[in-house]
């Protein structure tokens, strides 16, 4: 009974170096909720060992800094580094990953806000005794983390995710970042007014104090939310400008064959007729290459290219293709809106190579792009092929790579450098390249 005794008087009493004791399992604990919080809110991909090192090397930091800087400040110098940790240790864009930790702590000090000044009326104490007395440290930890853990919960089982950042314009996400701004001001002001003042607030302001807090986080992301829905409206109205247009060449091309139908059988006939079967062939060539472009043409359709962003782009690339002669055929054999890589670098690896090939074929004489999106579902993987006839047979397919090496007059030799710098950057892509006496071709593989 004495040791439980001693130990009871010890937790139950100000205690500064127990307390410091007791206090570094609690930030091991706080840094791998918060690194999870985050984790929930948008889909960085991590590992298990990016995940170990982040929470340890955070953990040092705040067992260093809590005994070197006094509070509060020493939570600012903590939020840089955990920011700095979080952009250097985890893969993603750099906006996503700190609006979805800036939510994260938000989380943290909107439970805090909520349970501090009631956790210290109900046990009648003030935020020294707190500060310095085990149990009462201890027991406030258990119920901010508990807070912490049905909101990862909340967000898990809504699926509320943060993708769509990768894809808006520079606009929006100018707009994003102002809140990203404002958010971290009224964490540093909502913690400094808790910090000095939370004995002296009454019970009513201190929950009108988290209700604003509250209202700033909503109205964040809704303004956030509204932000993306406009984007989304926009590039829909773009998809249907396109499909527009397409289906106007489509249904022109169908009325020139309605038109044209008896003028062609007709002519079938007569070769027929002569059995003159070498001009029935060159003439059956002239007429698959009408029928060809009457099938891409129905390709280019937003329910095949499930993708709004990668439609506008094969569209705009097709249209510039054909003012320049050029015969495109597309084969759509995958799920565009399933992509295993993100769709902002897809869509500029997509862009550059498409440029890549619009260029060279335009200078060949047979002027011909084959594209062509197919599964290798044995090999799990997604494959994107691009070929295009060339004039260059001489071209090294090595050389091409490198930064300032181009094929081309005028032209700075940078899209193939940008294409494997996105390249090193992911895990699970490969671009080969190879070319024929025919064709130049460039295969991207995307696993899974």
């Amino acid at each position: 009974m004495e040791i439980l005794n001693n130990i009871w008087v010890a937790l139950s009493t100000p205690n500064e170096n127990l307390l410091n004791i007791l206090s570094i399992p609690l930030y091991f604990v706080e840094n791998l909720l918060t690194m999870y919080l985050f984790l929930n809110i948008t889909n960085i991909s991590s590992t298990g060992k990016q995940k170990v090192l982040f929470v340890i090397l955070m953990s040092i930091v705040s067992i260093f800094t809590i005994n070197i800087i006094p509070n509060p400040f020493n939570i600012y110098l903590n939020y840089i580094i955990m920011f700095i940790l979080v952009c250097t240790i985890f893969k993603g864009t750099i906006l996503r990953k700190c609006l979805s930790l800036l939510i994260s702590l938000i989380i943290f000090n909107l439970v805090g806000a909520l349970i501090l000044n009631p956790f210290l009326r109900i046990f009648r104490i003030n935020s020294d005794e707190l500060a310095v007395i085990p149990i009462y440290r201890l027991s406030y930890a258990l119920i901010l983390y508990t807070g912490v853990i049905i909101s990862t919960l909340i967000f898990r089982a809504k699926n509320l995710k943060l993708n769509f950042l990768d894809d808006i314009d520079t606009k929006s996400k100018y707009i994003i970042v102002v809140n990203f701004i404002l958010g971290i001001l009224t964490i540093i002001i909502q913690s400094v007014t808790l910090y000095y003042f939370v004995d002296s607030l009454p019970l009513v302001l201190t929950f009108l104090n988290f209700m604003t807090f509250l209202s700033f986080f909503v109205i964040s992301i809704y303004s956030i939310t509204r932000v993306f829905k406009l984007f989304l409206a926009r590039k829909e109205l773009e998809s249907e400008k396109a499909y527009n247009k397409t289906l106007r060449i489509l249904h022109d091309s169908v009325r020139g064959f309605k038109h044209d139908f008896d003028n062609t059988v007709t002519t079938i006939g007569g070769y027929i007729r002569t059995n003159d079967m070498e001009g029935l062939k060159n003439y059956y060539l002239q007429l698959e290459d009408d029928c060809q472009k009457v099938n891409t043409l129905y390709v280019l359709n937003p329910e095949i290219i499930n993708n709004d962003g990668i439609y506008n782009l094969l569209t705009t690339k097709y249209h510039e293709a054909e003012e320049k002669d050029i015969k495109v055929t597309i084969t759509v054999l995958l799920d565009l809106g399933n992509l295993k890589m993100r769709i902002y670098d897809f869509a500029r690896i997509l862009g550059i190579l498409l440029d890549n090939a619009i260029e060279a074929s335009s200078e060949s004489d047979e002027k011909i792009i084959n594209i062509t999106f197919r599964n290798d579902s044995k090999n799990s993987r997604q494959l994107i092929i691009i070929e295009n006839s060339y004039k260059d047979k001489n071209l090294d397919t090595d050389k091409i790579f490198e930064k300032g090496i181009s094929g081309k007059e005028n032209h700075t030799g940078l899209g193939l450098w940008e294409v494997r710098k996105i390249l090193k950057k992911t895990n699970n892509a490969n671009l080969f390249t190879s070319k024929t006496d025919e064709l130049f071709s460039q295969q991207l593989e995307i696993y899974y």
